[in-house]
């Protein structure tokens, strides 16, 4: 991506007890928005949206992306679908860079990888994708987990926080590394 991204978007999914996973395991994404970020991690830039949301592992459900279990990889994989889903509603044309902490959804995200497993979330996935670069510039980045970083600290919050049924701490009162 040559200029400067009109978006940052950090995606991150959690899934509680990531073992011997099932549809019924509990697992959920999170995605914070963020303009003006210049990707240092001190939290530079403004908050211009986040959400989280349980992975729907329901075919008959709304919000089904392909996901047949909740485990942490389709949880990081729902992430980067839900951030180009909200990109795909923006009105303008800017450029979007999304920051991850999983090089397996991103690779997978930008069709670098071929996919193993998850094959009907990866194939929407790579659909959105696909839709977004068609229409605006699109980039991503492997961001290291747990090392502070602001914003994917935020992003990994909303997801622990929903995929463990409960509300986040609002922004004003939470702290990096706060799960």
């Amino acid at each position: 991506m040559e200029a400067a991204p009109t978006w940052t978007v950090y995606v991150d999914g959690s899934c509680l007890g990531n073992q011997n996973v099932d549809a019924s395991t509990p697992a959920a994404w999170g995605l914070v928005v963020v303009v003006n970020d210049d990707g240092l991690g001190r939290g530079s830039g403004d908050l211009v949206h986040e959400d989280a949301g349980p992975v729907v592992t329901d075919a008959d459900a709304e919000g089904y992306l392909g996901a047949e279990v909740g485990s942490n990889n389709t949880a990081e994989l729902s992430a980067f679908a839900h951030a180009l889903r909200w990109v795909l509603q923006q009105p303008d044309d800017g450029g979007v860079l999304i920051r991850a902490d999983s090089t397996y959804a991103g690779n997978l995200a930008d069709g670098t990888w071929k996919p193993k497993a998850n094959r009907a979330l990866v194939a929407r996935l790579q659909a959105l994708w696909n839709e977004v670069q068609r229409q605006r510039p699109l980039a991503w980045e492997h961001v290291r987990a747990h090392r502070g970083h602001r914003w994917n600290e935020r992003a990994d919050h909303l997801a622990g926080r929903c995929a463990a049924g409960e509300a986040p701490e609002p922004l004003s009162f939470w702290k990096p590394g706060q799960r």
